[in-house]
């Protein structure tokens, strides 16, 4: 099914302003995380891969990344460059600004997209992302919350509660740069009506876009020895499609969806297998919508 049917998804966004299909190229730039190197914590998030903590250093520069990547896509002719890995604004200002500069060099680079902690955003890095948005470029600051439980975020050893991202929200709103919460969905201890208490709370400060995923258990991760024993239980396809789904139909239609799901392959992937590709999530959700209403069919009604 085509989801594009159902919900405002990135792809359909970027289609309707640029008039031609626009890609993501994801981009490893070197950075770490203040939860890994010890200036928060050490160990990362539970459901971070430790695997993952000797790879701190970027394989290649921007650039050539970006070159690559283009190299592996077909049907597109203009990127957005998204820096993914780790924490893209825990640096110096004046190495952010090369190295957004690097990305945008590339004329087909039509937008920036910089994953982030909520308490990682200085206003150095909003003054930069204003000025890329003021010269017509996509931007989206993606702040990684994942709940707005601080019990929930403490227990994942995420180093920061909700305050942090009501603020950098608050300030993001003040420089006109647009924002895209990541929520996960089946954190330990989570109800379905926390889930959608994050969701209303997320809203209710105000934001552009949303990204859903489940909880996935990857090897390497503390979590891992976890769900071994018993103690954390991933959700199942049809839990995580039905709350998605819902959460979706009670989004407002402006609102734009970067992703409904996520992926991981083997070995890297412990549980649930059924997020070894992206397909079962999206068409299950797709389902859900088609039977029981679009995105933005919710919106003001009252939670059940």
């Amino acid at each position: 099914m085509q989801l594009e049917t159902y919900l405002n998804t990135l792809g359909r966004h970027l289609k309707a302003r640029f008039g031609t299909r626009v890609r993501k190229l994801s981009l490893h730039a070197g950075f770490t995380c203040p939860n890994r190197d010890g200036t928060l914590g050490r160990g990362g998030c539970t459901f971070c891969s430790v695997l993952s903590f000797s790879e701190d250093k970027a394989e290649a520069t921007v650039g050539a990344q970006l070159i690559a990547r283009k190299s592996e896509l077909k049907r597109a002719t203009r990127y957005l460059a998204y820096f993914q890995a780790y924490t893209n604004t825990y640096a110096e200002v004046e190495e952010l600004r090369r190295l957004y500069a690097e990305a945008t060099s590339h004329e087909d680079v039509v937008g920036l997209c910089v994953g982030t902690r909520p308490d990682c955003v200085p206003d150095g890095v909003l003054e930069i992302l204003a000025g890329y948005r003021a010269q017509g470029y996509e931007v989206w600051l993606e702040l990684g919350l994942q709940s707005a439980h601080d019990a929930t975020l403490a227990l994942i050893n995420r180093g920061h509660g909700f305050a942090a991202y009501a603020d950098a929200v608050a300030r993001a709103q003040r420089y006109g740069v647009p924002v895209c919460a990541h929520l996960i969905l089946g954190l330990p201890g989570e109800t379905p009506a926390m889930m959608r208490e994050t969701h209303a709370r997320v809203l209710e400060l105000g934001v552009e876009g949303i990204k859903l995923h489940p909880l996935m258990i990857v090897k390497g991760c503390s979590m891992a020895a976890q769900y071994a024993r018993g103690e954390v239980v991933p959700p199942t396809l049809a839990d995580y499609s039905a709350m998605a789904a819902e959460l979706i139909r009670r989004t407002p239609p402006e609102v734009v969806f970067h992703r409904i799901s996520a992926t991981a392959r083997e070995p890297t992937l412990i549980a649930p297998d059924w997020c070894y590709t992206s397909f079962p999530a999206a068409n299950a959700i797709a389902n859900e919508l088609a039977a029981n209403g679009v995105q933005g069919s919710l919106c003001g009604k009252a939670a059940g």
